[in-house]
């Protein structure tokens, strides 16, 4: 007994000295910065954030306690403040961030996102799904759980649950490599796609985005866009790596 308790006490130490050591929100690991990842948001301010199809940050958002926060409307997608994007295009990445979200809430990041006059984001870029699964109906609308939360929404649902409950922080990964897009929720894969090929063409023809040249043919480059679907969602160590 004492030869196991031991043995599993190494383990326990040697994992623990294994894992990147965060000494608080909002900042970058040894590791991450010699992986040279970027911090999108400091934590405290918004610089580099700005409203779609907007010149300035949007009052429906705030920072507060080093997130930042889409206030709630209860106006469902009609939110008050509308979608955030960070201002810098990316190609090939690795973003990771966490977020929370309200009771009954819903909100997504969107990726390879374009700035098109007059058309909301969703029209031309992916989207992780952001959702209380228990409590929002989307969990249970569309197929096979494909608008449930880390699905790429309303096509392909995620393979596995590894979702928190409302009000818990999830750890999430989007990564993208010349069309290869894979979504991680926290440190668990749960679907993986790939641009541009014919089974992404078929896909997206047999949905509600056929109509979308901008979808069916997504961009190489893109902004990451927040979104405010009306409900409280919280936003915080937003980090990316280029690849």
């Amino acid at each position: 007994m004492k030869i196991q308790l031991i043995i599993a006490a190494s383990v326990i130490i040697a994992m623990t000295a294994c894992a990147p050591t965060r000494t608080a929100v909002n900042t970058l690991t040894k590791k991450e910065i010699a992986e040279k990842y970027q911090l999108l948001f400091d934590g405290k301010t918004t610089s580099g954030w700005r409203g779609y199809e907007k010149t300035v940050f949007p009052k429906g958002w705030e920072v507060v306690d080093g997130a930042l926060h889409c206030i709630g409307s209860s106006k469902g997608e009609a939110g008050s403040g509308g979608d955030i994007l960070y201002e810098k295009k990316f190609r090939n990445f690795e973003l990771t961030l966490d977020w929370k979200v309200s009771e009954g809430g819903n909100s997504g990041i969107f990726y390879l996102a374009q700035e098109i006059p007059g058309e909301p984001v969703w029209k031309s870029a992916p989207e992780m799904q952001i959702l209380d699964n228990e409590r929002h109906p989307d969990a249970k609308l569309g197929v096979n759980g494909n608008r449930q939360a880390g699905a790429l929404y309303d096509l392909i649902p995620c393979s596995v649950t590894a979702v928190k409950p409302a009000g818990e922080w999830n750890t999430v990964k989007i990564m993208v490599y010349k069309g290869t897009v894979v979504h991680w929720v926290n440190g668990r894969q749960v679907l993986e796609y790939h641009l541009w090929t014919d089974d992404w063409k078929k896909m997206v023809l047999d949905s509600k985005f056929r109509d979308y040249q901008w979808f069916l043919n997504t961009a190489q480059e893109g902004y990451i866009v927040l979104q405010d679907h009306g409900d409280d969602v919280w936003f915080r160590n937003i980090r990316i790596k280029e690849l």
